[in-house]
């Protein structure tokens, strides 16, 4: 789908604080995010810009795609009361989502409107990233530039993130008296799961950033209704570092099986952009124009920053208001002060970007 044009448009301070607000008010768990995407829909159609939501879901708002602003709407549950905690000369903001990635999407929609820039508000980042794989299916070529909406702190420039690789493991076998040596489904996968750690366990001094690291999420076995055999399921994952690929992580955990079989269903690459992009350099003159002193970043994670670095041949990073060791966390909150600081740092370096 091509972009359209826009001519950019005043959002005062209070107008941007109210959106977020408005927003982080609205619960908006995975695959509930229709009233904020609503909500968003009502800002960018007061400001005079062309928007939609299209066939998934995501809040489409097309226009200079010199640099799409993009972040996701969708937030973990859980249910933080919202409210605004005066703290001497600042204001901060509790909600679900404030962090990760509500205050980031707010800030993006800002921006995108004060300067006429793209701007997309995906759903289902914190499960299977379905907005962002429809989106990079449905554009008819990639935008000059991205900027991804995630928690890096006003001053945090994100370049990488790990890869992922999901899967489950099944096993079968008889049933018989737990006397018996010979072992049984769930001995099994726990010996698997037991190997593949063993096999990617990192040195005492090695980054996580540079790891494979191993989590179950998820396990159940016993014996099965009609009492004729154990069973074993399993869900795992595996983080990938961006000096491996998910293939060569899937071969050496299947390498490790003896009995069973893995099922993998989510493979996501993991990526590392170069600081000396035109936007990462954009985001440090902003960033330093705010007194502040940028720092580079790599998170141990999984963003939608992967699925776009794997389908679009253009330069990239993360940025966004908040604190991401908040991420997900029961005091989950955001510096309204902060909140401001990146959208003058995103609306600068939107501006940087479409001028070039």
């Amino acid at each position: 789908m091509s972009a359209s044009t826009s001519d950019p448009a005043d959002v005062s301070l209070s107008e941007a604080r109210e959106l977020l607000v408005d927003l982080v008010s609205i619960p908006s768990p995975t695959r509930e995010e229709r009233e904020a995407a609503k909500r968003l829909v009502d800002f960018f159609e007061a400001h005079d810009r062309e928007v939609w939501i299209d066939a998934v879901g995501n809040v489409r708002a097309p226009a200079d795609d010199s640099v799409l602003l993009t972040s996701h709407i969708d937030t973990v549950p859980g249910d933080i009361p919202v409210e605004v905690e005066e703290t001497g000369d600042d204001e901060i903001l509790w909600g679900r989502g404030s962090v990760d990635a509500t205050g980031p999407l707010a800030a993006m929609a800002t921006a995108a409107v004060r300067t006429g820039v793209s701007f997309v508000g995906v759903v289902g980042e914190e499960v299977d990233s379905k907005g962002s794989r429809y989106l990079v299916a449905d554009r008819e070529k990639s935008p000059e530039a991205v900027i991804n909406g995630e928690p890096s702190g006003a001053n945090g420039i994100t370049l990488g993130y790990r890869g992922l690789i999901a899967g489950t493991y099944v096993a079968t076998s008889e049933s018989g008296h737990t006397s018996r040596p010979d072992p049984n489904a769930i001995q099994h996968a726990v010996r698997w799961w037991s190997a593949v750690e063993a096999h990617f366990e990192g040195g005492e001094y090695e980054p996580v950033f540079e790891q494979v690291t191993t989590k179950p999420v998820d396990i159940e076995g016993g014996v099965s209704d009609d009492g004729l055999s154990v069973e074993a399921t399993m869900d795992v994952q595996l983080r990938v570092p961006p000096a491996l690929d998910v293939e060569t992580v899937r071969e050496a955990a299947e390498a490790e099986l003896e009995v069973g079989t893995v099922t993998w269903k989510d493979k996501v690459p993991p990526v590392m952009t170069s600081p000396r992009t035109e936007v990462a350099r954009a985001f440090r003159v902003a960033i330093r124009n705010e007194d502040e002193e940028p720092r580079l970043l790599r998170k141990t994670g999984t963003s939608d920053m992967n699925i776009y670095a794997g389908a679009w041949d253009c330069p990239m990073v993360t940025y966004g208001p908040g604190n991401s060791d908040l991420d997900h966390a029961p005091d989950e909150r955001l510096s309204l002060s902060e909140y401001d600081q990146s959208v003058s740092i995103l609306e600068r370096v939107s501006r940087t970007l479409s001028e070039d």
